[in-house]
C-alpha cells in the first residue's frame, strides 16, 4: 500500500510546485473519509489540488463552485426536479452532476455561503448523506475541499461547520524562485495539466480500504502521547507574548483525528499506529495560523515524551551516583587532612546528614555542604541557604547551603531562604540551634532515612546506564528515521520534529558524558 500511494503521488505532484502536503494530506484525509480546509490568498493553485485529487479515484466525478453571499440551494445541490413536482408531487432536486453526485468536491469562500447551504453541508461531510425530499441519498463523496483566504467571523454561527474540517493546511505562494521561475515559464498552468494515477482506487477499493482502517490498533504509547497533547493545549503560550489560552479540541475532532492516525498507519503498511504519525495531528488542532508553531512544539514533545521521561529517569539515577561519590571522596579528603570531627555523625541515603528529628521533622542537609560550612566560633557571617520539600519525595526537607536558588527554582520548586552556620555539633537555621543525629564512633554509620524516593537505583552497576543511553539513542535514530520515511509530513513540522530530535541528542551527549564520568572517574 505504500508504494502504491507513493506512486499515486508522485503521480499528482508532476507539474505542480510546492504542493506537497496539500495533495498527500487531502489523499490522507480522502482515504480516511475526512475533509480539508486550504487556508490562503487567491491564485495559489488550491483548486487544482481538488482537480489532482479527483484522478486518485477510479471514474471519479468532481464538483467545484464559488461561493457567494447569493450562492443558492439549487447552484450546489441541484435545481428542483420539475417533473417530479409534477408527476408524484414531490419537491426533489435533480442531483446529477452536483455535489451530491461527486467523490471530490471543491467549496472555494466556503464561508460566504448562506446558512441554508452549511447547514445541510454539516450532514454531508459528516454522515456523508443528503435529505432529497423525503429520500436520504447515501453520497459517493470520499472528499470535500473547502478554501477560503480567511477564518470564518466570529458571532456567525460558523463554528459547527469549521470544527467539521479536520484537516487544515496553509497554503501559500511558491517560495522558491526556481520553482517559480519554472512555474512561469511552463507551457500551460498547472491546474491544466491531466494527469493520470494509474493506481487510482476502484469504489470497491475504496470500500475495502475503509474496513482495512478499522481494525488498526492504537497502541497505549500512542494514547499517552495524545493525553500528553491534550494536558498541554489546556495552556498554550502565544508566540512572542507573556499571554496563555486553551485550544479547544472537542472529543468529535479528537474520534476523527485517530482515524486520521489509523489511516496513515495503514497507508505505510502498518498495522498499528506509531508516534510518527502523530505529527498529522498539528495540522488538526489549530483554529488560528498562529496557533500552528506553539501546536507543533507540543506536539513534537509529546512525541518525545516518553523517550525524554526516560532519559530524565538515567539522569536522575546518575546524578545520584554522582552525589554519593562526591560525598565519600568529601570524607576522604577530610581524613587525609585529619579531619574527623563529623565522624559520628549518620549518613543517610549516601550523601545526606539528618537533623535531630525533634528539632526539625524529616530535615536533611548534604554532608558536602554541612563539612564545607563555617562554624559560630570563627566569628564568621552565615551563609545563604535555602530550605525546601523534596520534589521527589515530598515528606523529606531539604536544607542546602552555598546553592544557586535559581536553577532550583526553574523546577517549579517553592524555596525558604535561610541563613546557615554550624558549630562543633549543631546545625543553625536562621540562628535556631538544630542538632544533628549522631551514631557511635566505630559502628557502620550510614543508614536509609525511610524517605528515599524510588527511582533512584543507588545499588545498580553504573556501567548498565552506559547500555541504557545507547539503548535510547539507537531508539532516538529509529524514530528519526520513521520521520524522514514518512508520506504525510509537511516541511513546517517537519522542522519542528527535527528541533525537537536535535535537543534530544544533546541531552543524549550529555548524558553520555556524565555516565562516562561517574563509570571511568575513580
Amino acid at each position: 500500500m505504500k508504494s502504491r500511494i507513493t506512486s499515486i503521488l508522485n503521480e499528482l505532484k508532476q507539474g505542480v510546485f510546492e504542493k506537497d502536503a496539500e495533495l498527500s494530506l487531502s489523499l490522507l484525509a480522502a482515504l480516511a473519509g475526512q475533509s480539508i480546509l486550504l487556508l490562503g490568498p487567491p491564485g495559489v493553485a488550491k483548486s487544482m489540488v481538488a482537480r489532482r485529487l479527483k484522478h486518485a479515484f477510479r471514474d471519479a466525478r468532481s464538483f467545484e463552485y464559488l461561493m457567494s453571499r447569493f450562492s443558492t440551494p439549487d447552484e450546489i445541490f441541484g435545481p428542483v426536479s420539475i417533473s417530479r413536482l409534477k408527476e408524484a408531487d414531490c419537491y426533489e432536486r435533480a442531483t446529477d452532476g452536483y455535489l451530491p453526485s461527486a467523490d471530490v468536491v471543491f467549496l472555494d469562500e466556503i464561508w460566504k455561503a448562506g446558512p441554508a447551504i452549511q447547514n445541510t453541508l454539516l450532514t454531508v461531510i459528516n454522515e456523508k448523506t443528503y435529505l432529497n425530499g423525503a429520500k436520504q441519498m447515501h453520497l459517493p463523496l470520499k472528499l470535500l475541499i473547502a478554501a477560503s483566504n480567511e477564518l470564518p467571523t466570529e458571532g456567525e454561527g460558523l463554528e459547527a461547520i469549521f470544527d467539521r474540517f479536520i484537516v487544515r493546511v496553509l497554503s501559500k505562494p511558491i517560495s522558491s524562485e526556481t520553482a517559480f521561475y519554472e512555474m512561469v515559464k511552463g507551457a500551460k498552468p498547472a491546474a491544466e495539466h491531466q494527469c493520470v494515477a494509474q493506481q487510482a482506487f476502484s469504489a470497491e477499493e475504496y470500500l475495502s480500504v475503509q474496513k482495512e482502517i478499522d481494525v488498526v490498533d492504537v497502541p497505549m504509547k500512542v494514547l499517552l502521547a495524545i493525553t500528553h497533547i491534550r494536558k498541554e493545549l489546556k495552556d498554550v503560550k502565544e508566540p512572542s507574548q507573556d499571554v496563555h489560552r486553551e485550544i479547544y479540541v472537542s472529543d468529535r475532532r479528537w474520534k476523527n483525528i485517530v482515524r486520521l492516525l489509523k489511516t496513515s498507519a495503514f497507508l505505510h503498511d502498518r498495522k498499528e499506529v506509531i508516534l510518527a504519525d502523530l505529527q498529522i495531528a498539528v495540522h488538526c488542532l489549530w483554529s488560528e495560523p498562529d496557533e500552528i508553531a506553539p501546536i507543533g512544539e507540543i506536539v513534537a514533545r509529546a512525541i518525545f515524551s516518553e523517550y525524554l521521561d526516560r532519559l530524565d529517569a538515567v539522569q536522575k539515577a546518575v546524578s545520584y551516583g554522582m552525589n554519593v561519590r562526591r560525598v565519600r571522596e568529601s570524607l576522604e579528603r577530610a581524613h587525609q587532612r585529619g579531619d574527623h570531627r563529623d565522624d559520628d555523625l549518620i549518613i543517610f541515603d549516601h550523601f545526606y546528614y539528618g537533623v535531630d528529628e525533634k528539632a526539625s521533622p524529616n530535615t536533611y542537609i548534604w554532608v558536602t555542604d554541612f563539612r564545607s560550612m563555617p562554624t559560630h566560633t570563627q566569628n564568621e557571617p552565615a551563609v545563604r541557604g535555602v530550605m525546601y520539600q523534596d520534589p521527589n519525595c515530598p515528606k523529606r526537607k531539604i536544607v542546602r547551603a552555598f546553592t544557586n536558588p535559581d536553577n532550583i527554582g526553574e523546577h517549579g520548586v517553592e524555596l525558604t531562604r535561610v541563613n546557615l552556620y554550624r558549630d562543633s555539633s549543631a546545625l543553625y537555621i536562621n540562628g535556631v540551634r538544630c542538632p544533628m543525629r549522631r551514631g557511635l564512633r566505630g559502628s557502620v554509620l550510614e543508614q536509609a532515612s525511610g524517605l528515599e524516593p524510588a527511582g533512584k537505583r543507588g545499588n545498580v552497576n553504573p556501567e548498565q546506564y552506559e547500555t541504557e543511553v545507547d539503548g535510547l539513542f539507537q531508539e532516538a535514530v529509529m524514530l528519526s528515521s520513521s520521520f524522514k520515511s514518512h508520506l504525510f509530513v509537511s516541511e513546517a513540522v517537519s522542522k519542528l520534529i527535527a528541533s525537537q530530535m536535535d535537543s534530544f541528542k544533546r541531552q543524549i551527549a550529555l548524558l553520555r558524558a556524565d555516565v562516562r564520568k561517574l563509570v571511568y572517574d575513580e
